[in-house]
C-alpha cells in the first residue's frame, strides 16, 4: 500500500474526494454496508483504490502479489522444478517465502540441488521448505485436511511470511476431481489471503491429456468450479519437439492482459546449471508448434479401447479432447476403408456404418470380435 504517513498533494485531494463521495452516498440515504456486504459508489471505489499500490509481479505476468494463482501440469513435466525456481527468485528480493513441499523427501530434494561434484545449491536465507512430520500425523485427532490447513496458517503467521507456495494441492483435497471439494478448499485459502494479505500459489495435477490439443482450463483437475475461485492460472505443456523442451501458457489472468496465450507461449528448456535444475527461457512461439501431430489411426484405436471399457460418447470426447460427433465418426470408421465404401461383411466406411466390429484382441477370445457399443448417460444421451 502507498505510504499515507506523509501524503502528497494528489493523495490529499484523493482523500478529500473519497470523503465527499462517502458523504454524498450517506445524504442520498444509501447505506455503506448491509450485513457482510460493503456498498460504495463506483467513483468512490476508483478513488480509494487509486491510493493503493498496484500489485507487484511475482512471476512475470503469470502470478501477481495478493493473488491465488494455480500452476498445473501432468506428472513428470516439471511443476516442482518451476515452483521452487519461482520461490527462489522471490526470496532473492528479501521476501520470506514458505514452500510447502508435499512431493519430495528431504533426500530427493537434496539430490535435485546437488551437482556432480557433490556441491550443494545455496538458496536465499528467506526461503523456507515446509513438510509434514510423518511421526505426528498418526496423533491428529481431527480431519487431516483441517489440521493441515490450520498448520499452514499458523506457520505463515509465526514466520511472518506473506508468500506461500503449496506443492501439491492434492494433499489438501483428496477428492481434487470433485469440483465442490476443490472449490471449498480454494475458498478457505482465499479467506486466509484476505485475512493476512497472503499471495498463494497452488500446484495442481492434470489428468492425462491429449497432447495434440491446446491446453485449456478443462485440463485442470476439478476445473469447473476450482477455476472460478482462483485469480490466475498457468500451465506447463510437454513439447512435441522432444527432449527437455517445455512451454508455459497463461490460462487465466486478472491483473494484466494475457501475454502468453495460445499464440505466444513461453518456450523453455529444462537443464541443470551448476547445482540448480531450472527452466531456461528460450523465447516465445505459437502453441501449435509444440503440439503432437494427430495420428488418425491412434485416435481411432484409443476411441475403440475407451468405448470397449464402457465409457459413453460424452466421456470419451472429454477424455480425448474432441467433440462427441468426432468420437462417433471414429467408432464408425473401419481402418483402411474409405468413407461410404464396403469393407468386411456388414461394414462400411466412416458415415455408412451402424456398428463396427471390435478388434480380435479385445473380444475375450470370441471369434470375429464383438460389436463396439457405447454406454448411455443417465439423461439418455450417449
Amino acid at each position: 500500500m502507498n505510504d499515507m504517513s506523509n501524503p502528497t498533494s494528489w493523495q490529499k485531494a484523493s482523500l478529500i474526494g473519497a470523503e465527499l463521495q462517502s458523504a454524498e452516498q450517506t445524504s442520498a440515504g444509501v447505506p455503506t454496508s448491509v450485513g457482510m456486504l460493503s456498498i460504495k459508489s463506483a467513483n468512490r471505489t476508483l478513488t480509494e483504490a487509486s491510493m493503493t499500490a498496484n500489485p507487484k509481479q511475482l512471476y512475470g505476468e503469470f502470478w501477481f502479489e495478493h493473488e491465488i494463482g494455480c500452476l498445473f501440469a501432468d506428472s513428470n513435466v516439471g511443476k516442482s522444478i518451476l515452483a521452487i525456481q519461482i520461490a527462489e527468485d522471490i526470496a532473492k528480493t528479501g521476501e520470506t517465502v514458505l514452500y510447502f513441499d508435499f512431493e519430495l523427501s528431504e533426500k530427493q530434494f537434496q539430490l535435485r540441488f546437488t551437482d556432480e561434484q557433490g556441491n550443494l545449491h545455496h538458496f536465499p536465507s528467506t526461503l523456507y521448505r515446509v513438510q509434514p512430520d510423518m511421526n505426528l500425523i498418526a496423533s491428529i485427532d481431527e480431519p487431516f485436511e483441517d489440521a493441515l490447513m490450520r498448520n499452514i496458517e499458523n506457520a505463515a503467521v509465526e514466520t511472518k511470511a506473506r508468500i506461500l507456495i503449496i506443492d501439491n494441492i492434492s494433499i489438501l483435497c483428496m477428492q481434487m476431481e470433485k469440483g465442490e471439494d476443490s472449490a471449498a478448499l480454494v475458498q478457505r485459502l482465499r479467506t486466509l489471503k484476505n485475512k493476512y494479505g497472503f499471495s498463494i500459489l497452488i500446484i495442481a495435477h492434470t489428468p492425462k491429456r491429449n497432447m495434440s490439443m491446446p491446453i485449456t482450463q478443462n485440463d485442470l483437475a476439478g476445473s469447473k468450479k476450482l477455476f472460478n475461485f482462483i485469480d490466475s492460472c498457468f500451465a506447463i505443456g510437454l513439447s512435441a519437439q522432444g527432449g527437455n523442451m517445455r512451454y508455459v501458457k497463461q490460462v487465466k489472468v486478472r491483473n494484466c492482459e494475457m501475454r502468453y496465450g495460445g499464440d505466444n507461449v513461453m518456450v523453455c528448456h529444462i537443464e541443470k546449471v551448476g547445482t540448480m535444475v531450472q527452466f531456461i527461457n528460450m523465447g516465445t512461439a505459437p502453441e501449435h508448434d509444440h503440439l503432437r501431430m494427430v495420428n488418425r489411426e491412434e485416435q481411432v484405436q484409443e476411441a475403440r479401447l475407451l468405448s470397449a471399457s464402457g465409457l459413453s460418447l460424452r466421456d470419451i470426447a472429454s477424455r480425448m479432447g474432441v467433440s462427441k460427433s468426432t468420437v462417433d465418426r471414429m467408432l464408425r470408421e473401419v481402418s483402411g476403408v474409405p468413407d461410404g465404401q464396403t469393407g468386411q461383411v456388414g461394414q462400411t466406411g466412416q458415415d455408412g456404418l451402424s456398428q463396427v466390429s471390435q478388434p480380435s484382441h479385445l473380444s475375450n477370445g470370441t471369434a470375429g470380435g464383438n460389436a463396439i457399443t457405447c454406454k448411455t448417460n443417465d439423461d439418455g444421451t450417449a
